[in-house]
Parts: structure tokens; C-alpha cells; sequence
């Protein structure tokens, strides 16, 4: 079945067709817009904490054995939180990984959930993890240490339990939304 939107492959009819804004430049060019682009799948979310738990206790378990490898494997999954905080949860790494292995084997989601409070939750990952970076580099380990051991264990808590602390902190936070 040839779907515009992974994500959303029930709601997304790519009725939103970028292409003819392009059809001279690229004859044939078929670009879609998913009109829930602000929504995500819970079981993304629970799969992303569970691949990033893996990834950085990997991390932890290299960190002193093989640091470049270790400084690498922590930088890309800086930049895997980065990405999903300031771009788009539907495009990174592990929901590309999600897309192309897990949802095909799965029935679609009963519902889906907003996307700002989980970006939200990863600009933390983001925060936490660069500054781990940036402490493992410099030579300073036990607050990276630290910093990278409190993210293990806030993914794995997001990933066997489905609370996201970042997310009930978002909730927190947010204004009201006027009635």
C-alpha cells in the first residue's frame, strides 16, 4: 500500500499535494503534507525511550573501555534529540527505524497523542545529554557520567511504563488554553 504519511497511514489521504508547486522544476514529483503532523503514535514514543535507553547504556558500558566509541555513540544520539526537538518526531532516527519494521507488522493506533510534549521531553534528552557530551570531552566524567545515567533511566522508565517525564512536565508548564 503506497502511503503518504508512515505515521499516520489511516488519516493521511496526501490530499495536501506539494507537487504541483514543483512540476515544472520536477515533472513528477509527488510531496505530501500529513495534516496530523502535530500527532504521533504512542508506541513510537515507548519504542524511540527503549532504543535510546539501549543506545546510551551502551554508552555507559563502553565509556571508559572505548571512549571514542563511546564519545560517538553519545554524539549521535545527541544529535538523534536534537532532531527530534527542533524538526519533527516523524523523521528521526528511530521512527524512521519504527516505520520501516514495526508498523508494518502492527495494527494501527486506536489514538494518536499530541507531539509537543514528547518534542518537549526530548529538548530535556537534548539538554542532558550535550551537557554529558561536553563533560565526557572536556575530561570532567563523573557529571557525565551522571547526566547520561539519569537519561538511561528516565527512557527506561518511559519505555517499560509509558511515563515520560518530560511530557508531564510540558503539561505542567503550558499555559491554559483560552475556553
Amino acid at each position: 500500500m503506497g502511503w503518504n504519511c508512515w505515521a499516520h497511514r489511516v488519516a493521511c489521504s496526501g490530499s495536501d499535494q506539494l507537487g504541483p508547486l514543483f512540476g515544472d522544476l520536477m515533472p513528477g514529483l509527488r510531496l505530501s503534507v500529513c495534516p496530523l503532523r502535530g500527532r504521533v503514535d504512542p508506541r513510537l514514543l515507548r519504542f524511540s525511550a527503549g532504543a535510546t535507553a539501549c543506545t546510551l547504556a551502551v554508552v555507559l558500558l563502553i565509556m571508559d573501555v572505548a571512549r571514542p566509541l563511546g564519545l560517538g555513540l553519545l554524539a549521535s544520539q545527541v544529535a538523534v534529540f536534537a532532531f527530534t526537538a527542533f524538526v519533527s518526531f516523524q523523521w528521526s532516527l528511530w521512527a524512521q527505524i519504527f516505520a520501516r519494521f514495526i508498523w508494518p507488522r502492527i495494527e494501527p493506533p486506536t489514538e494518536l497523542e499530541d507531539a509537543r510534549p514528547a518534542r518537549f521531553a526530548q529538548f530535556f534528552g537534548f539538554v542532558f545529554t550535550a551537557l554529558a557530551l561536553i563533560f565526557f570531552v572536556v575530561g570532567i566524567d563523573v557529571p557525565g557520567y551522571g547526566l547520561t545515567a539519569l537519561a538511561v533511566g528516565v527512557s527506561v522508565l518511559n519505555a517499560s511504563t509509558g511515563l515520560c517525564l518530560g511530557c508531564k512536565a510540558y503539561l505542567l508548564i503550558r499555559r491554559p488554553e483560552p475556553a
